[in-house]
């Protein structure tokens, strides 16, 4: 097939798309659309995007396309009145944190920077840049001076008293922040990766939009860097659920995102300075929010070329593909909590690699991708994405999508119902099934299925990746 004819087949796609959207809110039926296709990326990364527009906070643009979503949270404040609105909900709940929010941010702009060709051809570039500033638009509100920075608003103990649409919220939301005196290197260190990041995607697109993410990632790794702390430690209620493990990961993360944003050698010799001194070089076994070793091995080997990143890549990527635990049917199996996300980030940190031949066994690298992704699209004999395949999930825990159509009442019966939610959170890959390849479709089952932010992160990238191959072999 020519290059034109694959255009016509996404443009198709992009047709169908239109007449699946416009079902968003199809009740009372549980509208799943056909397959034709089980790996259909262009598709699926589609609905990944719609997930992120269904957990936005604050004012809604006008092109919002979630019918059963409106403005929520437009009194998120600073305690001196800092306005602290938009970006997104972690969860099925309503706290937004700020250290998975960039987590995420950071993982979806890798992906946009290594394969726009991809979400170019699925008509989705747009929306993954929509997607992103989103969240970017929010950590500069955040960041309200220059060692200052608003990592969290919402309370879990107060949120989980409350079930029902974000619209409604009834609870106090109070915001928490790291400063000097209460520093969050890790969480810093990441929003300024994700800024940086993302600065590259605009770079073509909006330069004074990528200037403004640069400067304020450039002065919140310096905050990072200057202050050393794990931000659990100034934002107590983040440690039951985020706790993070180290800062020396996010500090080298960071600074190499900056080289790669601005290619001043300072940051080059500062990431290299962090992987050294906080022994980034030992094989990890996953690639998490909380774990970016594995991401930054494999970003400078592709920054740099150097042997000794190349072979720890290797090592990460060799060990995931051979010899790390996988269930019954393929699946990658690192932890219960996120199942699939585990397996998704891991496909997608190899993918990187294998853009990189002098890494490793590219071609290994890619089927092992792409057979985690197949898994989690229905080779493991159903599909792990809402609304999409056979038999996929529906009753993920996320309280907005649980609640029937306004102006019907919702609470927590709505929680205890066991039937499909009335609306489709069309894209969200939930936790996932356990080592035996068991999967519990109940709401109040969380540890299957969960949906968060940072699960669907990788997850999308990773579809972008395996989407990038498809366009280059049939051009």
């Amino acid at each position: 097939m020519e290059l034109n004819m694959f255009f016509v087949y996404i443009a198709s796609l992009m047709i169908a798309s239109i007449v699946l959207i416009g079902t968003i809110n199809a009740n009372p039926t549980y509208y799943v659309k056909p397959i034709e296709d089980e790996n259909n990326y262009a598709e699926v990364l589609e609905l990944s995007l719609l997930f992120y527009e269904a957990q936005r906070s604050g004012k809604l643009p006008r092109d919002n396309r979630i019918p059963w979503r409106g403005d929520s949270a437009l009194n998120d404040r600073g305690p001196n009145g800092e306005d602290l609105t938009g970006g997104y909900y972690d969860a099925g709940d309503f706290v937004k944190f700020g250290f998975t929010m960039a987590s995420t941010t950071t993982l979806l702009a890798w992906g946009a920077v290594s394969w726009p060709e991809a979400y170019n051809a699925a008509g989705q570039l747009d929306e993954l840049r929509k997607a992103i500033k989103w969240a970017t638009d929010y950590f500069i509100k955040c960041h309200v001076s220059e060692y200052v920075f608003y990592g969290q608003v919402g309370d879990f103990s107060l949120d989980h008293t409350f079930w029902g649409r974000p619209e409604e919220l009834n609870t106090t939301r109070p915001a928490y922040k790291i400063d000097p005196e209460h520093p969050g290197s890790d969480l810093a260190g990441e929003t300024a990766a994700a800024l940086a990041a993302s600065s590259i995607v605009f770079r073509n697109q909006d330069l004074e939009y990528s200037a403004k993410c640069l400067k304020h990632a450039k002065e919140l790794y310096k905050f990072a860097n200057r202050y050393r702390g794990l931000y659990h430690e100034a934002i107590r209620g983040a440690a039951q659920y985020y706790e993070s493990t180290d800062y020396g990961d996010e500090l080298a993360w960071a600074a190499a995102w900056l080289f790669k944003a601005t290619n001043e050698t300072i940051y080059l010799e500062d990431a290299k300075h962090h992987y050294q001194h906080f022994n980034l070089k030992n094989r990890p076994n996953e690639f998490f929010y909380n774990k970016k070793d594995a991401g930054v091995q494999v970003l400078l080997a592709q920054l740099t070329r150097e042997p000794k990143y190349q072979k720890a890549a290797r090592a990460f990527c060799d060990f995931s593909v051979h010899q790390q635990k996988r269930t019954s049917k393929g699946l990658l199996y690192i932890d219960k909590f996120g199942t699939l996300c585990h397996a998704a980030n891991v496909a997608f940190v190899c993918l990187e690699a294998a853009d990189s031949p002098d890494i490793g066994n590219f071609q290994e690298y890619r089927d092992f991708a792409e057979q985690q992704i197949y898994y989690m699209l229905g080779g493991g004999g159903r599909s792990y994405v809402v609304g999409w395949g056979r038999n996929p999930p529906k009753q993920p825990h996320h309280a907005a999508s649980s609640c029937p159509d306004r102006p019907a009442v919702c609470g927590w019966s709505e929680f205890d119902k066991d039937a499909p939610n009335p609306q489709i959170l069309y894209g969200a890959l939930v936790s996932g099934p356990d080592e035996a390849d068991k999967f519990h479709d109940h709401r109040e089952d969380y540890v299957y299925t969960e949906v968060t932010l940072d699960y669907n992160a990788g997850f999308t990238s990773a579809l972008a990746g395996l989407l990038q191959l498809r366009v280059k072999s049939i051009a």
